[in-house]
């Protein structure tokens, strides 16, 4: 991983800061839209502090800077961060006048961080409307995307966008609501049944939209319109330019009908207007502040992470010619190595996976940067191979490989750890370990209203009974043809996890691992969907949850220690395997290696082999 010289970068930036009169200033990783996958033109953490990973929030001083991120990305941080920086898990800012874009933190942010500066005797939290990084930045900065949108399919959709504003506008005139401002960039393309592409790996593109009882706005430069998009959103949707939401914004605050004062009591309106918890300080103070404005969990994102039929049956689809990629990459890469004796970096590796997933029906490209990574890269968790500057992959040593792609009829998001040659005994049994917790998530029963945050347990406690765990969360939501991580549904240890319980048509991943630093890294992901379950007793008379997976690519027998699964366990993985050979083989009628290489990694696992061994 390269290590950038940020020594004039930090030095220009201080430069600004004297000038605006702050003696701290905040880089977050997000942009104006808190997408978790950023376009080059908004990396602006990276490019000050040198560290890619997705996570993460810069702190400059006048004689410090300072990364604070997550246990994900330590390892990563402190191989990319240079002499200048240094490496922490909490943001702290001191007691001084800080500065931030007030596009790139949400007002939830912004009050805590103001009141986090007053408790320590600071001045103030001062919203610098002009971004100081970008001045730093200047004609090396790339241009923000200009790519067309397009129309997805109802066939792909499920459902009109018409139907969903409807169903949008029923839950605003039940709650008393003015109107919602959605800033999230997949639930105004998921909302409208639209598509772009101006973030990598995510079919997105640079929007907002206001929706009220009687009109629906969408916010986007005109160079983006497609010939079909006009038709599609015909005269029910208004189109406004996408820098006009601001003022836009402030307009929609004063036309608000006020009540009028009483004794003790100011002005109010009789409605608000809603954004989301995760919109922008900046798009809340142009509404009119907190006065004005109600910031709840956006009704859009909690009906596009509840799946509708179609778009449950595009994932099982989607999923099954992922997986038959997968097995193809995969004997590919046994038969280069071991056969062949043929040297293969990290990235040759994913190209090769790219191009095998790139022949699949409806592909549109890869979910994010495919993890390839070989022996103790396999330790850093969100690992990314750089091209010409990667590790060989080593066929005596774990490889982990964690990839996806985009179809028009879902997103996809897998993870297996291999192994060509002799595992050591830790790695069998970590690997084993961390199987046994994927079995537990998928299958599990819980009565309807339990959260992931209840569950998380059940993957880790196999691990836990070790002394062993692992600092990431064990599930995320997944979009349909939309962001591979979404919200607001996942399963984990952080405290939004245990605010919405899971529900029939979530899509999330199930992926527990095990990881040791410079050694070798275990994790194994899944797809799961989640579904009625048939139970015996109603206790309660409440439905009852399980999941169904889709994901169809073997497990590494290699890897597996049959004596530590039971027989539950085993009976789980046989008839997994069985199901992967069913639903994939038939991709493979004229590629030999790979249905060889299926068959063998599918059969039956029987106790007494590893009884004998």
């Amino acid at each position: 991983m390269e290590t950038i010289n940020t020594t004039e970068r930090l030095r220009s930036l201080r430069k600004l800061m004297k000038e605006n009169k702050v003696d701290v200033y905040i880089v977050p990783s997000e942009d104006s839209h808190q997408s978790e996958y950023i376009a080059p033109c908004d990396a602006r953490r990276e490019f000050i502090s040198g560290f890619s990973g997705s996570a993460g929030t810069a702190v400059i001083t006048n004689e410090k800077a300072a990364l604070a991120t997550d246990g994900r990305y330590f390892n990563q941080a402190s191989k990319q961060l240079d002499s200048n920086w240094h490496l922490t898990a909490e943001q702290s800012e001191g007691n001084h006048s800080v500065g931030v874009d007030p596009r790139l933190i949400t007002a939830p942010e912004a009050r805590k961080l103001a009141e986090k500066i007053k408790k320590k005797g600071g001045a103030s939290l001062v919203g610098i409307k002009e971004n100081l990084v970008d001045l730093v930045w200047g004609d090396e900065q790339p241009s923000r995307p200009n790519e067309k949108v397009s129309v997805l399919d109802l066939k792909y959709a499920g459902k009109k966008f018409e139907e969903k504003i409807e169903d949008l506008r029923k839950e605003l005139d039940k709650k008393k609501s003015a109107g919602l401002i959605i800033s999230m960039l997949d639930e105004i393309a998921w909302l409208f049944n639209l598509r772009g592409n101006d973030i990598p790996y995510n079919p997105v593109f640079f929007s907002y939209a206001a929706v009220t009882p009687t009109t629906a706005t969408l916010y986007i430069d005109a160079s983006k319109l497609s010939k079909d998009l006009i038709p599609h959103l015909g005269d029910s949707v208004k189109i406004r330019p996408y820098g006009a939401i601001l003022d836009d914004a402030k307009a929609f605050g004063e036309s608000l009908e006020m009540v009028a004062p009483t004794e003790g009591k100011p002005s109010m309106p009789k409605k608000k207007f809603w954004i989301s918890t995760k919109a922008s300080w900046a798009l809340s103070l142009s509404l009119g502040g907190a006065g004005k404005v109600d910031e709840v969990r956006s009704p859009v994102g909690d009906a596009k992470a509840i799946k509708n039929e179609t778009e449950l049956e595009g994932m099982r689809a989607c999923h099954i010619r992922d997986g038959a990629s997968l097995s193809e990459y995969f004997a590919w890469l046994e038969e280069e190595l071991l056969v062949k004796g043929t040297k293969l970096d990290e990235v040759q590796g994913a190209d090769k996976l790219e191009e095998v997933r790139s022949k699949k029906e409806h592909f549109v490209g890869l979910s994010f940067d495919t993890i390839s990574s070989t022996g103790p890269n396999a330790a850093v968790v969100h690992y990314k191979p750089e091209r010409g500057n990667c590790s060989t992959i080593d066929p005596k040593a774990v490889y982990l490989c964690d990839s996806g792609a985009q179809y028009l009829d879902g997103t996809t998001d897998t993870t297996r750890t291999i192994h060509f040659g002799e595992p050591t005994e830790m790695e069998r049994k970590a690997y084993t370990l961390v199987l046994k917790g994927v079995i537990a998530i998928d299958r599990a029963i819980f009565p309807k209203g339990t959260s992931g945050f209840a569950i998380d347990t059940l993957a880790r406690h196999f691990l836990w009974r070790e002394g062993l765990d692992y600092r990431h969360g064990t599930g995320h939501g997944v979009g349909s043809y939309l962001n591979v991580h979404e919200g607001p549904i996942g399963i984990g240890t952080r405290v939004q996890y245990s605010e919405v319980p899971l529900s029939i048509g979530n899509v999330l991943s199930d992926e527990p691992g095990y990881y040791e630093d410079g050694k070798f890294g275990i994790r194994i992901e899944n797809m799961i969907m989640a579904k009625e379950a048939k139970t015996n007793h109603h206790f309660g008379d409440k439905p009852w949850l399980g999941f169904e997976h889709v994901t169809m690519v073997p497990m590494c027998r290699k890897l597996i220690d049959g004596k530590m699964l039971t027989v539950e366990e085993r009976s789980w993985l046989n008839e997994y395997h069985q199901t992967v050979y069913d639903k994939t083989k038939g991709f493979f009628e004229k590629d030999d290696r790979t249905l060889k290489w299926l068959q063998r990694e599918t059969q039956p696992i029987h106790v007494m082999e590893f009884a004998l061994s």
